[in-house]
């Protein structure tokens, strides 16, 4: 089986996916709603819907389910050092550089940098990703 920093990025792509499904159907609701002339209107609202259907969904499901749909699907669940469920303030903090692709970058970079384990905030928020199927 591949590594679990493998299988993380197969997840987060795996999500990224599921999240664009959200986001077609909040927009072809819209879309409906407001009607094809006006949809110009609510397009620029788009920068903001996005990074909040991103966030709710990355929190709420690490919190409630310890995994994402792509994470459930590579078998891996969030954790707390202690191996207790992630609080909320663990699983909003964790999750802050998932609004877009490119912080996550950073976070993974700094985190291997300076604590060559995991992601800054992961060691922040004292969380962790483990593999279900040992």
């Amino acid at each position: 089986m591949a590594s679990v920093f493998t299988r993380r990025i197969i997840a987060y792509v795996i999500d990224f996916f599921v999240v664009s499904a959200f986001m077609w159907i909040i927009s072809y609701l819209l879309s409906i709603f407001a009607g094809p002339q006006n949809f110009n209107f609510f397009y620029p609202a788009f920068t903001v819907i996005a990074p909040i259907i991103i966030l709710v969904y990355f929190i709420f499901l690490e919190k409630t389910k310890g995994s994402t749909v792509g994470k459930s699907l590579m078998y891996l669940r969030v954790v707390s050092r202690n191996g207790y469920r992630i609080s909320w303030i663990q699983a909003i903090v964790r999750n802050l550089t998932k609004i877009f692709w490119f912080p996550i970058i950073f976070d993974w970079a700094i985190g291997k940098l300076l604590t060559r384990k995991d992601r800054l905030l992961g060691v922040f928020t004292k969380t962790v990703v483990v593999n279900e199927i040992e």
